[in-house]
């Protein structure tokens, strides 16, 4: 009888994860994951070594925003609690990231040995048990039997949930053969169960709900990414023509061409959006962050919720329902002649003043509207929390782009090697022929230099792998988005004044060829023009890195009247204190 067909299993993982659309896998070599390295490219994996744990987690974080999957591998204890923080952004914000761990053998384990990176008490469970909170579901390969079994499962979970999960192998086993017959089979998400009683009844509501209404709106939120529902958004809001807007973790999920479009829901539009008597939301991610303090949360009342596997229909709720299958049944069964045809005039809540080519640029100038025109089809941005964040919102956004903005983990300097990751998925899906028939598309970073110092490393990394990444570094001296929260001239929100557009150079940049860094300044409206003008800008190769100054106590509309508050209380001290 032959005999079974068999591979290693590291060879199993990593055929898994390219299966799976993950062409490139980010991470750092250590002790107890060296073996295991070797196997990524006989896999067909490429690697992305990082300059820390905490990058590689938010460089797969980012990709797996792009490819629907992200991968990165640490070592046991020190690398894996390096780069827990990135993991548990992952898992707040429904990134689908693989965190593969090099642990130490089994005798070592088995025998409670005293070594290195662990607490030197012979308890190897600690790190398991600290990733079982920030994980859906998690393995400690020790079977070489259950092992492919126990891969397919995990890497399942992390497409279902769409969160991360963790995989730990053990030194010893890495090359240790395993049933191969598991990868003629695909790993997907199980297909939905149709449960006709329940999805009838909620479809009679949504509809009688859809026809009876007089001022209806949509609401597409970030989930929507997710669910896998922007297809069918997009439909509904061409054949509803309903006024629409998105949450900041929303944008660019849906066309910003379409009339009825209005971009972010913002408190100014909240008196609007309060007089619907209909809300439509789409994936729907509440934090406080992505509404604005709470302020633009639509009424439960009015409000119906297109989530994961429930319909929300004010204190309603249908379990068990795959979103996606619904939406598209009720596409199907929508009559326009019912209802209703609702389309005000939504007046824009911010507009530009004129401004002379040598005032210098601020943000309550209308920088971020004025920087609109830099982008281009297929970018994708990244503004990292901050000033960046809250200005992003008033982008214009060509088609094909994504952007990366504050949602709710808001780890600080997280989008710089986000951005890393997403100029790699960008990159593979390229080499694939899968990126809107484009040929080339850049990664534009908007980043503060209070974020930039906490993993600027990772720009050396950009260049080492010949990335186009366009680098917006916002210099307004220290934490401003702090400033505005609180501490407007405190002490703790200075930080120290890098040259920062050095930093190409001494991360390894070359200083002429095809790949040669570029970097300029941008003090006032006339270099902004420049900028955008600028052909090199947009089509050269490499890094660009543009360096903006704007005053420290400047910042978008929203945040100003933070700003504001604080300078009100402190005259009121002041006149208190006389």
């Amino acid at each position: 009888m032959a005999s079974e067909k068999s591979t290693t299993l590291s060879e199993y993982l990593f055929t898994r994860l390219l299966q799976l659309g993950a062409d490139s896998i980010f991470g750092l070599p250590g002790d107890f994951n060296l073996k295991l390295l070797d196997y990524i490219a006989p896999s067909g994996l490429k690697w992305i070594g990082n300059c820390n744990e905490l990058n590689a987690g938010y460089a797969a974080d980012g990709y797996a925003r792009i490819k629907g999957i992200g991968a990165l591998v640490t070592t046991f204890g020190v690398g894996e609690l390096s780069a827990i923080n990135a993991i548990a952004g992952a898992y707040a914000e429904r990134a689908p990231v693989v965190h593969i761990v090099g642990t130490p053998p089994r005798q070592l384990q088995e025998s409670r040995a005293l070594v290195h990176h662990t607490f030197a008490d012979g308890d190897f469970g600690r790190f398991d048990q600290m990733q079982e909170h920030i994980t859906v579901a998690q393995v400690i390969i020790k079977d070489y039997r259950t092992a492919p079994a126990e891969i397919d499962y995990v890497l399942q979970q992390c497409l279902v949930h769409s969160r991360p999960v963790r995989i730990a192998i053990p030194h010893d086993m890495v090359g240790v053969r395993v049933p191969a017959a598991g990868l003629d089979t695909k790993i997907a998400i199980p297909p939905p169960v149709s449960q006709p009683q329940v999805e009838e009844e909620a479809l009679r509501l949504v509809l009688d709900r859809i026809y009876s209404s007089k001022k209806p709106m949509i609401l597409v939120d970030g989930e929507s990414r997710v669910l896998d529902i922007l297809d069918e958004i997009d439909q509904i809001v061409k054949k509803t023509e309903w006024p629409t807007f998105t949450s900041g973790f929303g944008k660019s999920l849906v066309s910003e061409a379409l009339p009825n479009v209005h971009g972010v829901y913002s408190p100014d539009h909240k008196k609007f959006v309060d007089s619907c008597d209909l809300v439509l939301s789409f994936g729907p991610h509440y934090s406080s962050t992505n509404s604005h303090q709470n302020l633009t949360l639509p009424k439960k009342e009015v409000t119906i919720d297109f989530t994961e596997t429930a319909i929300k229909i004010n204190k309603a709720a249908f379990h068990d329902i795959p979103s996606k299958q619904f939406i598209q049944r009720l596409i199907a069964k929508l009559d326009a002649s019912k209802f209703p045809k609702h389309t005000p005039e939504i007046i824009p809540t911010s507009t530009l003043s004129p401004v002379t080519r040598s005032d210098p640029v601020t943000q309550t100038g209308g920088f971020w509207q004025r920087l609109s025109p830099f982008l281009r089809e297929g970018d994708i941005i990244l503004a990292e929390t901050g000033t960046a964040g809250y200005g992003a919102n008033e982008f214009a956004l060509p088609q094909h782009t994504r952007l990366f903005r504050p949602v709710t983990w808001l780890s600080i300097g997280y989008m710089l090697p986000a951005a890393l990751g997403t100029s790699i998925a960008q990159r593979d899906l390229i080499t694939r022929s899968e990126y809107h028939n484009l040929p080339r598309a850049r990664t534009v970073l908007l980043i503060g230099d209070g974020s930039f110092q906490l993993t600027a490393q990772e720009l050396s990394t950009i260049i080492h792998h010949k990335l186009d990444v366009v680098v917006f570094l916002i210099n307004n001296e220290g934490y401003t988005i702090e400033r505005c929260i609180h501490g407007r001239n405190a002490e703790y929100n200075d930080i120290t004044q890098w040259r920062y557009l050095k930093a190409p150079a001494f991360f390894g940049a070359a200083e002429d060829g095809e790949y040669a860094a570029q970097t300029t300044e941008i003090r006032t409206w006339g270099d902004l023009e420049k900028v955008i003008a600028d052909e090199s800008m947009w089509n050269a190769k490499g890094i660009r890195m543009v360096e903006v100054f704007l005053p420290k106590l400047d910042a978008p509309k929203l945040l100003m009247g933070l700003l504001h508050s604080q300078e009100q209380a402190d005259l009121k001290q002041q006149q208190t204190a006389k």
